[in-house]
């Protein structure tokens, strides 16, 4: 019976001490912090000259196809079908070189993008993590996005048990 009365004090005091351990919250909005960081506006320097050069790569396409169907316009009355058709294929081939070029450009732009980021995206999340650990906030709230920017590693994941209370077995 002391034993026992023993292990409940024993817990009892251990829960006590938990329950009064205060939990910090805290919060920032990342876009703010993001703009107010100096690597942001070298990056979106760079994107900017990387753009353009997409951009002037397009308009000369689309000039150089202006041109060829203009020419085709003022002269297809006087060619042979075959010199005709030859020169609608190669409008149609140069109209597909400048959409296929659009689309790879596009994807490059946001490749482009996320490289140049994500070293400053990181570094911030360094910051973060370091200032919670030093001045002990256990969660940090994004105003910016409504994600939480950081949590302790060892919190409970509550997914196993949502995906129990919905009957989902993956």
């Amino acid at each position: 019976m002391k034993k026992v009365l023993l292990v409940l004090l024993a817990v009892s005091i251990a829960f006590a001490g938990f329950s009064q351990q205060k939990v910090k919250f805290g919060h920032l909005n990342s876009n703010d912090l993001l703009e107010a960081m100096p690597d942001k506006a070298t990056a979106q320097k760079t994107l900017q000259d990387f753009s353009k050069q997409l951009e002037d790569q397009l308009l000369a396409m689309q000039e150089e196809l202006e041109k060829k169907y203009n020419d085709y316009m003022t002269k297809k009355d006087s060619m042979t079908e075959l010199i005709k058709k030859s020169k609608e294929e190669e409008l149609m081939s140069l109209q597909q070189r400048i959409q296929t070029f659009q689309n790879n450009a596009q994807q490059e732009l946001q490749k482009k993008e996320q490289e140049l980021l994500k070293p400053i995206i990181d570094k911030a999340k360094k910051a973060i993590e370091e200032v919670c650990k030093e001045n002990g906030y256990n969660y940090v709230f994004d105003t910016g996005t409504g994600a939480l920017l950081y949590y302790p590693k060892d919190s409970d994941d509550i997914l196993p048990l949502v995906k129990k209370k919905l009957g989902i077995t993956k």
